[in-house]
């Protein structure tokens, strides 16, 4: 429909009209635009609140890539100025510095840094080549030519044509080239035709749909899940990062009335359900119909999804008592058992950085709000031996299920819960309750304990300070790397699978340019290698059927496979593949 196949081009080899003719100029403006509505777009969606106030991406600024910003600026500075503001600044700016001769040289530096650094923070495929490639669409059509130019004659032969361009049937020329003024020629002026029409009006119509789509969410309302409308139109790049803290899937057999559970993101290899209406729905039909393989009959399933958006409160997405199976959804309508995002608390979160500043380094804490009605059921698992449970807003009821006991909390109460035992947290007030668990996993500070007195024992006995033999089952601490020893005790295991951990990090930070590179292209092949492999995979099931559950599963652990760079890395994650192949089952 353009043309794109004009300049060096393979239809060029044997079509001399389009070998070295001119390209219509609303081909140019309709990318051009693109790009511009990409970024600007983008920028517009950054205005958000969120964005702006440094929430959105809170922990980005902790990537090694920002550590020559914090040779002067704080990491809650660096995250403020440079994440949020730097990438704001950018985005709206970007379109119209491209666009000027002047500003172009200074745009086309910073947004290429801008993406190179995108591609080693996120895992979002060719996006960020992609705007590379893109950026040189706003300098003059005829740049090739000119760096072409610059090449020795020698090279002519396998370079592009260095001539200017040859007039172009579906050009409509006003007056005489540069080059026919030269020389004299004269043509008469052609008037646009029906191609010249079509295509002004498809410009103008592409323009104002591009523009249209990200504010689209008025007819898209079943795609509402905290974020504005259907996310692959909405250009909401990463206004929202999102932490679950909490997923339960809970089955029930209509005949039978049993109730089970299911393993979160079974029979699935992407985790994106959890976060979008549509694909619960579609995940909920599912499952319900593979059920009935484990003699599960009419199954009802429900979903009890904890995620927090930009630092909030932990609170429920979807509402736990609503079958999704027979749940109605559509793309028109709003989603009725889709929970809504208590704006209202976000300033607490103020708060939370003032509670997280008076805790030791050994002392976590969750953020929890939860409607009327509703309760969390939750174990506290035996690692966590310290661990209690505080109100901050509202009124809720603890059940500590073993015992069969209620206790009342108010604002400020707090009390301890058992370990290792079973406990609901009704919300009881008339609006959403909120409160935090604190607590302390006493067997990780145990191991950490005894993993540095390891250390400092395998550094006494390598430096002669140490008198006393080293006991038979300590004695792998002082093991070379690469050597592989049988350990049976756990602490030791911990110690050297920690040691090799060190050892890998060390070797990556001394690694040679070469060595990176190499490293970067083998990532890049695995990756294109699992998308082609993933396509195939697609298209065989969609044309033949799909195989059984263990060729499916086989065949995707093999598209799954990732560079591994010596053998016996290439075998524990073989083993790790094998172990969770077992999985797979309910």
């Amino acid at each position: 429909f353009m043309n794109a196949n004009r300049y060096w081009s393979i239809d060029g080899l044997w079509n001399a009209k389009k070998r070295n003719v001119h390209v219509p100029l609303w081909n140019y403006t309709v990318l051009r635009t693109q790009i511009f509505i990409v970024y600007f777009i983008a920028g517009v969606k950054k205005l958000d609140a969120d964005w702006v106030e440094g929430y959105s991406m809170g922990s980005l600024s902790r990537h090694w890539l920002f550590d020559p910003f914090k040779l002067f600026l704080s990491d809650e500075m660096t995250n403020l100025l440079v994440v949020h503001g730097g990438g704001l600044i950018l985005d709206l700016t970007a379109g119209y510095l491209l666009f000027f001769d002047v500003t172009r040289p200074l745009a086309l530096f910073f947004v290429s840094y801008f993406h190179c650094m995108n591609s080693q923070l996120f895992s979002i495929g060719m996006f960020s080549y992609t705007m590379l490639a893109t950026s040189p669409l706003f300098c003059y059509p005829d740049w090739p030519r000119r760096l072409v130019a610059r090449f020795p004659s020698v090279f002519r032969t396998i370079l592009p044509l260095a001539e200017p361009p040859q007039r172009s049937e579906e050009c409509v020329y006003e007056v005489e080239s540069r080059t026919e003024q030269v020389k004299g020629q004269r043509r008469a002026g052609k008037k646009p035709g029906l191609r010249q029409k079509l295509g002004a009006v498809f410009t103008v119509v592409y323009i104002l749909e591009q523009f249209f789509l990200p504010y689209s969410h008025f007819l898209t309302q079943g795609y509402n899940n905290w974020t504005n409308g259907l996310y692959g139109y909405s250009w909401d790049m990463m206004v929202h990062s999102r932490s679950h803290q909490h997923v339960k899937i809970t089955y029930k057999d209509g005949v039978t009335g049993e109730i089970g559970y299911l393993n979160p993101g079974v029979f699935t290899q992407t985790r994106r359900w959890k976060d979008h209406g549509d694909m619960l729905k579609q995940y909920a039909t599912c499952l319900s119909r593979l059920l009935h393989n484990y003699n599960v009959s009419d199954p009802e399933i429900y979903f009890d999804v904890w995620v927090s958006i930009n630092d909030r409160f932990q609170q429920r997405l979807f509402d736990p008592r609503v079958d999704v199976v027979k749940a109605e959804w559509s793309p028109f309508k709003k989603t009725s058992w889709l929970k809504p995002l208590l704006v209202d608390l976000s300033p607490w979160r103020l708060k939370f950085q003032e509670v997280e500043d008076t805790l030791d380094n050994q002392t976590e804490v969750v953020f929890i709000a939860d409607f009327p009605g509703l309760y969390l059921e939750n174990f506290v698992s035996e690692d966590l031996g310290n661990t209690s449970i505080q109100l901050l807003k509202g009124e809720v009821a603890v059940e500590i299920v073993k015992e069969e006991k209620n206790y009342t909390l108010k604002e400020g109460e707090k009390m301890q819960l058992p370990a290792g035992e079973y406990h609901k947290v009704f919300t009881v007030s008339e609006d959403p309750s909120c409160y935090m668990y604190i607590y302390v996993n006493t067997t990780a500070v145990a191991l950490e304990r005894n993993l540095t007195r390891l250390q400092e024992l395998k550094e006494k006995v390598l430096n002669g300070t140490e008198s006393e033999p080293l006991a038979a089952e300590l004695q792998p601490i002082l093991a070379g790397p690469g050597e592989d020893m049988n350990v049976t005790d756990p602490v030791v295991r911990a110690f050297l699978h920690r040691q090799r951990k060190v050892e890998e990090m060390e070797r990556r930070r001394n690694a040679t340019v070469v060595d990176r590179f190499l490293h970067f292209v083998n990532k890049k092949y695995y990756i294109f290698r699992r998308s082609a492999l993933m396509t195939a995979i697609s298209l065989r099931n969609l044309v033949f059927g799909r195989p059984s559950l263990e060729q499916l599963a086989q065949e995707v652990t093999y598209a799954n496979m990732k560079y591994s760079e010596t053998a016996r890395t290439e075998t524990r994650r073989n083993e790790d593949v094998q172990r969770e192949a077992q999985h797979l089952e309910l």
